[in-house]
């Protein structure tokens, strides 16, 4: 049985800009097709508008506010919140809030750089 313990794992920041720490991924666990990861957007901080080309991921948000935006839609995001990103969606995650902005992301298949592309200007 592996168990991950979420306070002894170090964070590291990805492609988008926010700070991550990997609670189970192929690399290092017995998973195979999917991660869970709980991110960290500090107050005032955004991720860079990205999307994946195979992965599908979901943002289970667990503290503080902000604002999501999916292709060309966005909504205000909160704790208990859940968003669908389907593989291939652009999309950026801004704090809104005064605390830092807490998700869990979970990306089948597992989360990788080379699966990330990052958009420049979203707008265009």
């Amino acid at each position: 049985m592996h168990l991950s313990k979420l306070e002894q794992l170090e964070p590291f920041t990805t492609l988008d800009d926010s700070t991550i720490r990997e609670i189970v991924g192929p690399a290092w666990t017995p998973a195979r097709n999917q991660s869970l990861a709980e991110a960290t957007v500090p107050v005032g901080g955004q991720t860079i508008a990205h999307y994946h080309r195979q992965a599908e991921e979901l943002y289970f948000f667990t503290a503080g506010r902000g604002r999501m935006t999916l292709g060309d839609e966005q909504r205000d995001v909160g704790v208990g919140d859940c968003v669908v990103i389907p593989a291939g969606e652009t999309h950026q995650l801004v704090n809104t809030g005064d605390e830092p902005l807490v998700l869990l992301c979970c990306c089948a298949p597992a989360y990788a750089h080379e699966d990330t592309v990052l958009i420049e200007d979203p707008s265009g």
